[in-house]
């Protein structure tokens, strides 16, 4: 492909933010909250599309698991930004609740509220059955429950016995969120758009946006396949230095893949010298998405990503322990696509 065609692709792309909301070691949650706020304004400020938080339970490390709160919390201090989940975890969740909560945002913000669903509890099956008591889930009730709730967020209709209130109307567009085949297929079925979760298990990626597109029906909402990839971005003006902040991901994932979940670290020089072969291994297949480098090396990440996807969005996931060389990696990651505010 010729240059000015690797360009315009970056051109084309929409770029937003995925946010855990990390709390650092020797941070508070208070200051985890507020550095989330100060980067979705960054983001906003920079031109991103969207700014998503993250439903996860019981993990020391992540501040949003109140995620419909903190998405009240950004949007109102943003203003142009669109603002929402990736996702809400519905298997948490009744979808009348689910629906009165973004019902309730998307009357707060109009036009800038987006709900994001995921199949995955997001925690482990001794906190699932704390937030939905003897709530067992099937297979059959993810498609079930995402029904429901368009119906909930719909027109409301004559002889509805149940109304969302707020809700009803609202019309919240309606994201599915996967990182297996499972909602690639679902979303091709309804109609919606799809975001693949290859920031952390990217190994069914090109599969599961392949089946995607092949099997798109055109709906009211969506009239042709759009997909977004999540991508771990840590960029720097040099490749040394991004690749220095990076171990900061990299520790939080040998942490996850050891079952030892904790607070984002600082980044730690020779870090992957330390690493046993398993390990190294483990933590390379985890970010086999990852995007790390200056800004050629990111320019060509990413470019080689949307050539093999062609992506419509990429949602940057960006886990960089200092705040302000965060927003500077996010500044970067947006100059290479060319971003416009």
């Amino acid at each position: 492909m010729p240059q000015n065609g690797l360009m315009k692709a970056l051109q084309d792309i929409a770029l937003s933010m995925l946010d855990l909301v990390a709390v650092r070691e020797g941070g508070t949650v208070a200051e985890a909250l507020a550095i989330a706020l100060r980067t979705a304004q960054q983001a906003e400020a920079l031109g991103f599309t969207r700014y998503w938080l993250a439903e996860h339970h019981n993990m020391p490390g992540i501040a949003s698991s109140a995620t419909a709160v903190l998405v009240g919390h950004i949007a109102g201090g943003t203003q142009r930004i669109r603002v929402g989940s990736g996702g809400i975890m519905l298997p948490n969740h009744a979808p009348l609740v689910v629906a009165e909560a973004f019902g309730t945002l998307a009357e707060l913000y109009p036009g800038r509220i987006d709900l994001g669903l995921g199949r995955a509890p997001g925690t482990d099956r001794a906190t699932m059955r704390a937030l939905r008591r003897h709530h067992v889930e099937t297979e059959d009730d993810f498609p079930r429950e995402v029904s429901e709730l368009q119906r909930l967020l719909g027109p409301e209709q004559p002889g509805q016995a149940i109304v969302a209130m707020p809700g009803a109307g609202t019309e919240v567009p309606i994201w599915l969120l996967g990182s297996s085949l499972f909602s690639a297929q679902l979303a091709a079925e309804k109609g919606l758009p799809y975001a693949f979760a290859s920031h952390f298990a990217p190994r069914m990626l090109l599969q599961a946006v392949e089946l995607y597109r092949a099997r798109f029906k055109p709906s009211k909402v969506l009239a042709q396949p759009h997909v977004m990839i999540g991508v771990p971005i840590v960029a720097a003006p040099t490749d040394d230095e991004a690749e220095f902040l990076a171990t900061s991901t990299e520790q939080r994932v040998l942490g996850i893949l050891k079952g030892e979940r904790g607070r984002l670290p600082p980044p730690v020089a020779g870090f992957r010298a330390t690493l046993s072969p398993s390990e190294h291994a483990g933590v390379a297949d985890f970010l086999g998405a990852a995007v790390i480098g200056g800004p050629d090396t990111v320019r060509a990440g990413l470019t080689r990503l949307l050539e093999l996807t062609q992506a419509d969005e990429v949602m940057m996931v960006s886990d960089v322990f200092d705040p302000a060389l965060r927003w500077r990696s996010m500044a970067i990651t947006a100059e290479v696509c060319d971003i416009r505010v």
